[in-house]
């Protein structure tokens, strides 16, 4: 008697196990779709690793900062602050008169942290902030008690000084001309003073990341130029740096 066909199926599965199980496999993974190979790491990174935000560094909560909005400047005090998605940062921020305002980094024109020293002291800091915004160079001068003269010399020490790359900044003015560390109320006037006409005769702003942190002492062929141009104004007719 010849097998059936059935009896002939079951002779074939037979076969199939036993050849399965001499190598190790079950019957059920033969009929399982192989997964895909493992690609290298490199490979199979997210593409979110390529795209990583750099968080930019922000100023803390407690900052005093001199800020632009509308073309408006203020001065206040940061109250909050995040990160957007891009990494950016922004700040909310009260104004001395108690107005609020939501404003990117880039607004931010001067920062001045508050030391464990000023913490007691941050409410009269903060008036005392907001009355130099309004001061003019010629109260800025005398509250420094920094004179057109002192002016040009500082100009004469930062041209001769290649260490530091003919520049200064407002606290080493402050170091230069009256041989003390600046103070942080200090620091702001003098920041405001170097950026004003006058000042600009002797120095141009170096700026970072939009900010003005420095200013390089000009050649003396464009000090002398610029200081004709400055001179030559009728509004700066009386200024005592056309008589230095």
């Amino acid at each position: 008697t010849y097998p059936t066909n059935s009896t002939n199926t079951m002779f074939r599965y037979a076969f199939l196990v036993s050849s399965l199980a001499l190598s190790g496999l079950s019957s059920v993974d033969a009929f399982v779709v192989p997964s895909k190979p493992a690609c290298p790491p490199a490979l199979c990174a997210s593409k979110s690793d390529g795209d990583e935000v750099v968080q930019q560094k922000a100023f803390s909560v407690g900052t005093l900062v001199e800020f632009e909005e509308k073309k408006r400047i203020h001065v206040g005090k940061i109250t909050a602050s995040e990160h957007k998605s891009n990494g950016g940062a922004r700040y909310s921020v009260e104004d001395h008169d108690g107005n609020k305002f939501d404003i990117p980094d880039k607004a931010v024109h001067y920062a001045m942290s508050i030391t464990p020293d000023n913490e007691r002291k941050v409410a009269s800091l903060f008036d005392e902030f907001a009355v130099a915004l309004e001061e003019d160079p010629s109260d800025l001068r005398n509250d420094l008690d920094i004179s057109p003269e002192l002016l040009q010399m500082a100009w004469e020490e930062a041209i001769e000084d290649e260490e530091s790359s003919n520049e200064i900044t407002a606290k080493s003015l402050i170091e230069l001309i009256h041989a003390h560390t600046a103070s942080a109320l200090e620091a702001y006037k003098a920041w405001r003073l170097l950026r004003t006409d006058a000042a600009h005769v002797f120095f141009k702003e170096i700026k970072s990341n939009g900010r003005v942190v420095a200013f390089k002492a000009k050649t003396a062929k464009a000090v002398e130029n610029a200081k004709r141009a400055f001179c030559t104004k009728a509004e700066n007719a009386d200024e005592e740096l056309c008589f230095v």
